[in-house]
């Protein structure tokens, strides 16, 4: 059976020129000049395995395409096309969940390969993990955006800032970008910003000479030395003091800096990926960051997703985890059943992977070997066990024969915490109550969050209540 694509644009000259090169090679595609065209065939229930898209639409945008076809199960892949040549608009696309763009004219040749290799990306196992790093495990539409960035910007020289929460993997991000790069023969190195005394951040960048301050008892090159001809990593770069800020410009300007203590001007051949958790704008606005430092470092941002905002890749993540845990460990591989993986992609994991795998390493410390329950994998969570649940400790107390305390009535163990219900409000808010644009801007599918709805009885708010 041919696969079966969908082509959304206005103009029908290039839709009908889409169509016969797509056919030519052998794809059945369904063509749509609107907005209202495209949602009819999105929900007539036909198998669609990839959507190519305009971004500017008579009745919409590309983006209500994108958020449409996230509805599906399983989504296929969009690709949005633009003919505005704007960077920005792509990687907003992006972030949203896009899986490339192209822009017009559309170089049919390079349609074709992006088509196959989408294509074929849905048929293989979802990790990403090029030669030397640790691999990056998911599908969700969101990592894979962020994914095809790297790649994009990867075999360049340019300045990349990952933005994300702590534990979304950045510095994995860094160091997969590395090892695409035209310097992955030289080194990598990664320096926490936030882990380095103040006093201490210009000379650990930037080296000092002997003599420099108490203490400094010989020469000693700076990380921008030892990256030389590598990748520099500037791991929490929002905690930078002001004046290390500003030499840090310095060298993205005009790749020059000087050895605290010393008058000799050194030259800077590294590659800079900066990574952060905070909002850098908001900093700026505050005084404590550099706009023009920010101004240079967000030439090509990447912003990674939360894995609550993921949700359907945590299964994924959870049993590549466990495997590497047991190994690294030495111990006997536990399994997870269906009702503990339910739990975990449930909860909000503020700490993200980093998170998971915490609770993870500690499943396989107290049950090697074993078939983790939702009740196990709950107390691992904190939460309390139900009465008479698997491993309940109450029976451990009596001699046999002797009854164990009747267990408090346990309340019914909600599916997600507090912090998902106001997540669920918020977004609910801010789209006034309009579901489809609430579960965009959440990063969920349109179903996912009708039965998030119903597991927090949000019915019919805020509209109709508050």
């Amino acid at each position: 059976m041919a696969l079966r694509l969908l082509v959304v644009e206005d103009r029908e000259s290039l839709r009908r020129m889409l169509v016969r090169a797509l056919e030519g090679e052998g794809y059945a595609v369904a063509a749509a000049g609107d907005l209202a065209a495209a949602r009819a065939e999105l929900g007539d229930g036909q198998r669609i395995d990839l959507v190519l898209s305009d971004l500017m639409l008579p009745d919409g945008s590309g983006l209500d395409v994108l958020a449409l076809a996230r509805e599906r199960t399983p989504a296929p892949p969009v690709v949005v096309l633009t003919g505005f040549g704007s960077v920005a608009a792509a990687v907003a696309a992006m972030k949203l969940g896009a899986a490339d763009f192209l822009e017009k004219p559309v170089d049919i040749d390079r349609l074709f390969r992006l088509v196959a290799s989408l294509i074929e990306e849905e048929r293989v196992e979802p990790v990403f993990a090029p030669p030397g790093t640790a691999p990056i495990v998911g599908a969700h539409p969101r990592l894979r955006a962020a994914l095809r960035s790297l790649e994009r910007v990867a075999p360049t020289e340019s300045t990349v800032l990952l933005t994300g929460e702590s534990g979304t993997g950045k510095e994995l991000f860094a160091r997969a970008l590395h090892a695409l790069s035209p310097r992955r023969a030289g080194p990598f190195v990664a320096v926490n910003c936030a882990a380095i005394p103040e006093t201490l951040v210009e000379a650990e960048l930037f080296g000092h000479e002997k003599g420099a301050f108490t203490g400094a008892d010989r020469r000693r090159p700076g990380r921008f030395e030892l990256a030389s001809r590598g990748t520099l990593l500037l791991d929490e770069v929002g905690e930078l003091p002001l004046g290390v800020q500003a030499k840090v410009l310095r060298v993205l300007d005009d790749g020059r800096f000087e050895r605290v203590g010393g008058s000799v001007t050194l030259t800077a051949d590294v590659r800079l990926v900066a990574a952060t958790n905070r909002d850098l704008a908001q900093m700026v606005a505050a005084g404590t960051f550099r706009a023009d430092l920010l101004y240079r470092l967000e030439i090509f941002p990447i912003e990674l997703p939360p894995l609550r905002e993921r949700a359907s890749d945590i299964e994924l993540v959870a049993r590549h985890l466990a495997t590497g845990i047991s190994a690294r460990l030495k111990l006997a591989p536990f399994e997870l059943a269906p009702d503990a993986v339910a739990l975990l992609a449930a909860e909000p994991w503020p700490g993200n992977v980093r998170q998971l795998a915490n609770v993870l390493e500690r499943a396989a410390i107290l049950a090697p070997g074993e078939r983790l329950s939702a009740e196990q994998i709950g107390r691992l969570l904190g939460r309390k066990a139900t009465a008479g649940g698997a491993g309940d400790e109450g029976a451990a107390d009596g001699g046999a024969g002797t009854p164990a305390a009747p267990a408090a009535p346990a309340s019914p163990a909600s599916p997600a915490s507090d912090t998902e219900l106001e997540r669920l409000r918020a977004a609910l808010r801010d789209a006034g109550g309009d579901k489809r644009l609430a579960a965009t801007a959440l990063g969920m599918s349109y179903r996912t969050l009708l039965r998030r709805i119903e597991e927090h009885d949000l019915k019919g708010y805020p509209r109709y209540r508050d």
